[in-house]
């Protein structure tokens, strides 16, 4: 080999190895290689609820799936429909792309009803996980067996029934107002006593302090199941088993035209660099596409409902303005 070759090939060699180390940092470890350190998921509300569950079950199907080779660990940040959370993500998690965010639908009315300061147009999107049906349920002992009957009352007197479920202006919140709209209530007479976890609003129904409670499907399933609470009607186009063994009569086959969905995404942090988000991206897709997952959906009743990068990028903007428009119609803008 003459010396011009030599250092042809030489330079070819130096450029392949400075490659790949490029590639090696992406996102911290690389985009073949993302997670490279601990991957924390923050859930921005207390412990039981629709987000906790969610989380741990990406925790779960990531490591028994061994979809990565570094530890996750899930933790809570409570309070204020998640803007707590959210807040912290933005200014102390800033440009940190092993840190991720799991929220939803009921974070868009959150901001909104809370008037945070901070605002999910801050936070990097990432993906539309899962979408639930609503469900509301009432004591086992309720003298309601029916959500027409509920409703009548409610609209009758609206301060003889108490609701509860999570965080101002979320989804649950959302719903006991279309609710009473439908049924030509008053939204604003609604009595709501909001709580910051799926667990504190069960402790709650149990001990006899609401009427009735609203939440995702999946978190008052052992409840149904265990005959402790009754399951009036769900949210959706369709009815499903929320514990009783059959699928649970609609709003809309009651006669109220109520429809509404809860979704569940994650975010990233701002300040990534274009490299990370698509890291993270594409290990979400990765989530998304085992098994594991598809069991755990199935398995907890949640629909597939699968947006990434740009496309959910679009839907979180096109449901900011869809709740704040259905927030200020209900009187909790």
């Amino acid at each position: 080999m003459n010396r011009r070759t030599f250092a042809a090939t030489a330079a070819v060699a130096l450029l392949a190895t400075a490659t790949a180390g490029c590639q090696k940092d992406t996102a911290g470890g690389g985009s073949a290689e993302y997670p490279s350190k601990t991957l924390q998921l923050m859930v921005p509300a207390a412990p039981g609820g629709g987000w906790d569950l969610t989380a741990r079950t990406m925790q779960k199907t990531m490591t028994d799936g061994k979809l990565l080779d570094q530890p996750v660990e899930v933790y809570n940040v409570t309070g204020a429909a998640g803007t707590i959370g959210l807040a912290q993500l933005v200014s102390k998690n800033k440009g940190d792309a092993h840190h991720l965010m799991v929220m939803g639908l009921v974070m868009v009315g959150g901001v909104v009803a809370n008037k945070s300061p901070v605002k999910l147009d801050q936070v990097t999107p990432i993906a539309t996980l899962t979408a639930e049906q609503e469900v509301i349920v009432v004591p086992a002992n309720s003298k309601y067996t029916s959500l027409e009957q509920l409703m009548a009352d409610a609209k009758a007197n609206p301060a003889s029934i108490n609701w509860g479920g999570g965080s101002a202006g979320g989804t649950d919140q959302i719903l006991v107002g279309l609710l009473a709209k439908a049924a030509g209530a008053d939204p604003k007479a609604m009595k709501y006593v909001a709580y910051s976890g799926g667990g504190e609003a069960k402790a709650a129904l149990l001990a006899g302090d609401l009427t009735a409670a609203v939440s995702g499907q999946s978190e008052f399933k052992d409840l149904v199941s265990a005959g402790k609470v009754r399951a009036l009607a769900v949210s959706g186009t369709n009815g499903v088993d929320v514990g009783e063994g059959k699928p649970a009569k609609t709003i809309k086959e009651q006669g109220l035209d109520v429809e509404l969905m809860n979704w569940r995404g994650v975010v990233a942090p701002p300040g990534i660099s274009d490299a990370d988000k698509t890291a993270v991206t594409a290990f979400i897709d990765k989530l998304h596409s085992s098994s594991g997952w598809t069991d755990a959906m199935k398995a907890q009743g949640w629909e597939d409902f699968y947006k990434s990068g740009d496309e959910a990028a679009a839907y979180f903007t096109a449901e900011n303005e869809r709740i704040t428009s259905v927030l200020t119609d209900i009187g909790l803008g």
